[in-house]
């Protein structure tokens, strides 16, 4: 499992029962029981497993699509570079799922490749533009809390990962017991 991923698949999102259904055993956890037609709020990597075996879907509102993907692109794009726009909550798992979902849908539906190919190329820039700005704000002298609210929990996590990493970097750079290029004696 990757660092990024035990953010992703512990986050709570809330989901509907497609049916009713009696507790479910997953992974050590019980779920459930489920009414068909009510929210549950449950963790990511639940939600995927009962909404691959039909038991539940994502809410409307947590999902993206192209047109909300547009919507947040321009939004990130008219931000000057040293400022993140605020992105929806779970706005990672939302994308993940969504790409898989097109990637999906575009292997069974060729017509849906071109789509594929638009959210992806909205996506990675999205998250480049996101990634520079990170790694803009690492490089600065720390920053409260409050400066960093427009990051989502991943965002903060790889800025205080960075930062640490730069400050280290900074400080062994400029070390009086360094050789001269950078390394210590």
């Amino acid at each position: 499992m990757r660092d990024g991923d035990f953010i992703f698949e512990n986050k709570g999102v809330t989901v509907i029962a497609n049916r009713n259904e009696a507790e479910i055993k997953l992974g050590g956890l019980s779920v459930g029981p489920f009414k068909e037609g009510t929210e549950y709020d449950i963790r990511f990597w639940v939600a995927q497993e009962l909404a691959h075996a039909g038991i539940v879907r994502f809410r409307e509102e947590d999902t993206l699509d192209i047109v909300k993907l547009h919507k947040i692109h321009w939004k990130e794009r008219v931000q000057p570079t040293n400022k993140a726009s605020p992105l929806p909550e779970a706005f990672y798992p939302q994308l993940r799922r969504y790409v898989i979902h097109l990637r999906k849908t575009s292997q069974k539906n060729p017509d849906e490749l071109k789509d594929y190919d638009k959210s992806i190329r909205i996506a990675h820039d999205i998250v480049n533009s996101r990634v520079k700005k990170i790694v803009s704000l690492s490089s600065s002298p720390p920053l409260p809390a409050q400066a960093l609210q427009s990051l989502t929990p991943e965002e903060q996590a790889l800025y205080h990962r960075l930062h640490r990493i730069i400050h280290q970097w900074r400080t062994a750079i400029l070390s009086e017991k360094g050789d001269g290029n950078g390394r210590r004696s």
